[in-house]
């Protein structure tokens, strides 16, 4: 049998998702989730390396794979600095640049480094990452943040954000660069992007404080209540970040980032968790709006997506604010594995550009 495997990484902020794919047909999936206990005696990002890929090569090997027959590894994207759309091999820039993460920290970065040391491992097969979180199609006036010190920046789950945009296209029989979209993808953290024929020419930094709260994630704060807690004298700069992306949104609020018993808890009557889950609904419906006025109310879907997007209650709190500026489509979970695969399928049978990172 010939090299015929692809094998897809995606680490996530509290899971590890792995996948093997024949061509583009899916052959094994699984999601480890990981605790907050777990993850929190790791420093940093890159430290938890070896946590990460161990718990890759076990589940690979529970599977049964043939690491002979394996074509490629291709890893989520990470924080590298802003690139276009597409697919790029992994060198030896893009890994200095994850390590000492000069452009940000996220599990995402592990993506790249993870699949580069097993198709090191395995000799001569390429390592890809495709739609990073940096993508950047941002339309110049959103650039703007209201003080020339600080420009907004894309940073955004643009891999499963184009992945939904494309499978509703193809759904609707459209192209995706023809459509007008709002993509809301909601997980770990919250990303809300305006789709200008193909383009996201608008997005919360879903990683630098700005949209929804989420899970762990604080989104936009107070930014003068901000300034002063940070120099009360009572955090530390790495506390102060934690709170932001990390420890902050639901879990500050309710002591657990699991948003599957953070809705249980509100069904069941809980009044707190009623009101974290109205006011994250709240918040995700009127970015969404704003997202409205970015393409001046000529919206053709309103797509709501990612894995809080399972819990229904939660997505028809969302729909009953925002139904009347467009349909709303819900994809749960996303399609980054296959999407992931399949760009990687397409580069090796050569369909594709195979990006450098420069």
């Amino acid at each position: 049998m010939g090299r015929n495997l692809i094998i897809v990484i995606n680490p996530g902020s509290t899971s590890t998702k792995l996948a093997v794919f024949e061509k583009d047909n899916l052959l094994f999936e699984k999601t480890v989730r990981h605790s907050a206990e777990e993850l929190q005696m790791f420093a940093r990002i890159t430290d938890q390396f070896h946590f990460r890929k161990d718990v890759i090569v076990r589940e690979l090997r529970n599977f049964g794979i043939d690491f002979s027959c394996v074509a490629a590894v291709v890893g989520r994207g990470g924080l590298v600095k802003p690139i276009e759309s597409g697919i790029y091999k992994v060198n030896e820039l893009m890994k200095r640049d994850l390590i000492n993460s000069p452009f940000g920290e996220h599990a995402s970065n592990l993506g790249a480094l993870i699949a580069d040391d097993l198709a090191s491992e395995l000799s001569d097969i390429p390592a890809f990452i495709v739609d990073p979180v940096v993508v950047d199609e941002l339309d110049d006036v959103a650039r703007l943040s209201g003080h020339p010190e600080i420009n907004r920046l894309s940073i955004f789950h643009a891999l499963n954000h184009k992945a939904v945009a494309r499978l509703y296209a193809a759904s609707s029989g459209s192209n995706y660069e023809s459509l007008n979209l709002i993509v809301a993808h909601m997980g770990g953290g919250i990303s809300i992007g305006a789709h200008r024929n193909g383009r996201v020419v608008d997005v919360n930094n879903a990683l630098g404080g700005e949209g929804p709260f989420s899970p762990e994630r604080s989104g936009g704060l107070p930014s003068k209540q901000l300034v002063e807690l940070c120099f009360s004298g009572k955090y530390t700069r790495k506390e102060i970040i934690e709170m932001l992306v990390g420890k902050g949104g639901m879990i500050a609020y309710l002591g657990t980032n699991d948003f599957k018993e953070i809705c249980k808890r509100s069904e069941n009557g809980d009044p707190k968790a009623q009101l974290i889950i109205d006011a994250a609904s709240y918040q995700v419906a009127k970015d969404i709006g704003g997202m409205a006025t970015v393409l001046k109310g000529k919206v053709d879907a309103i797509i709501l997506t990612g894995g809080m997007a399972y819990q229904e209650s939660f997505i028809e709190k969302i729909k009953s604010r925002v139904n009347f500026i467009a349909k709303v489509v819900v994809y749960p979970g996303e399609d980054e594995m296959k999407a992931l695969a399949f760009n990687a399928y397409l580069a090796l049978q050569g369909k594709i550009n195979i990006k450098e990172y420069l």
